[in-house]
């Protein structure tokens, strides 16, 4: 496999690691972008292999991009950028290896794998220096977003809490019905849906919340000029009150684990100033006294503002048939694809989401990717 065109004369040639929730919307969205070309996809399911990009993402239409599972002859034609969508939940050693593998052969990469990146400046440096070595050493530069979405827990709440008189909380709040989901390893053994009561999740395990979304509770402190003087952790659990059946993950039993319900709070002052809360459900019908969707969907991202004005924003993103799980995703990969071309000027290293702009969407008003159905 040769090099990839020069992107200073060209589009920035990008590649996609992953095709599973994430990887597909982010072949959509490198797709729709003006500034990128999508010339790789890595994939790990050897029943992937050879099959075109467009097949994978449910575009309608050939790219003529066919997915590989030789990540070296990807990295070793010097890819512009990576979009790295390869899950780092149970494997995160992996994630990292292979994200650094990338930035040492010169790439971007933008990814919502590694959670303790969210903000590098209080990673731990057995993490982090590696990472950073490397992109220094290749010439690239990272920038991790989470999918829970991550601008929805630093850079819309930052942004709102402009548009405040006073403010009492920040609050932001994911509310989600795993109903329609797909993702049977997360859904049963990191959280924990359908094990018994007494089953511990790993997501949920002391200290990890604050592991995963400690580090958007600094950013959002250090945005604001505050001091935080810890990091708490509150947890609910609420089993099935009868056995339930979803589309794509099948049965959950009665008296398993139903909802989950849990609060990563940054305390100021001895009180619980900056939270990122989460409300999951295996279903609707449990846990209804709960936060819920205000139009009773299966899903729903908010930032409250307490103060003076009070402000509240909903956000309900729809993709894939309407499934807000996917619509999350969607746009957590905008954040993350989007900020590509910003990256790819910017100096070697490590970026979070005070340093990353928001990016508009040029080129994209009416184009409904008309260079490629055309």
């Amino acid at each position: 496999m040769g090099a990839f065109s020069n992107e200073a004369e060209s589009k920035i040639p990008t590649v996609v690691w992953g095709t599973g929730n994430v990887g597909r919307a982010s072949i959509r969205a490198v797709t729709a972008n003006p500034a990128l070309e999508l010339v790789g996809v890595i994939v790990a399911n050897p029943v992937k292999v050879g099959r075109d990009a467009g097949d994978l993402a449910d575009l309608g239409v050939h790219l003529g991009v066919a997915a590989t599972d030789d990540a070296d002859a990807v990295l070793a034609a010097s890819p512009g950028a990576v979009v790295y969508a390869a899950s780092g939940d149970i494997r995160p050693d992996d994630a990292v290896a292979d994200i650094t593998r990338a930035l040492a052969a010169g790439a971007v990469v933008v990814t919502p794998s590694v959670y303790a990146l969210y903000d590098p400046k209080s990673a731990p440096p057995e993490l982090r220096d590696p990472v950073e070595a490397a992109a220094k050493a290749g010439g690239g530069a990272l920038f991790v977003s989470g999918i829970d979405p991550g601008w929805g827990n630093d850079i819309l709440p930052i942004l709102v809490s402009g548009l405040a008189g006073t403010i009492d909380q920040i609050r932001c709040q994911e509310i989600f019905d795993y109903t329609t989901y797909e993702q049977p390893d997360s859904v049963r053994y990191l959280i924990g849906m359908g094990q018994p009561m007494d089953y511990e999740p790993p997501m949920v395990a002391p200290s990890v919340p604050t592991m995963v979304w400690g580090g958007q509770i600094r950013l959002i402190a250090r945005a604001l000029g505050v001091e935080l003087d810890e990091i708490r952790e509150t947890l609910l659990r609420r089993p099935l009150e009868e056995t339930v059946s979803t589309e794509h993950m099948g049965e959950f039993a009665a008296g398993t684990q139903g909802a989950l319900r849990f609060e990563v709070q940054g305390i100021v002052g001895g009180e619980p100033l900056i939270v990122i809360e989460h409300v999951t459900r295996i279903h609707p019908s449990c846990a209804r006294d709960w936060p819920l969707p205000p139009d009773g969907g299966d899903g729903a991202h908010k930032v409250i503002v307490e103060g003076r004005p009070r402000i509240e924003i909903n956000v309900e993103a729809t993709d894939e048939g309407g499934n807000r799980a996917a619509g999350g995703n969607a746009t957590a990969v905008g954040r993350l694809v989007n900020a590509i071309p910003w990256l790819r000027k910017a100096e070697p290293g490590l970026y979070d989401a005070l340093d990353v702009p928001l990016t508009p969407g040029v080129g994209k008003l009416g184009a409904r990717n008309s260079e490629v159905l055309t």
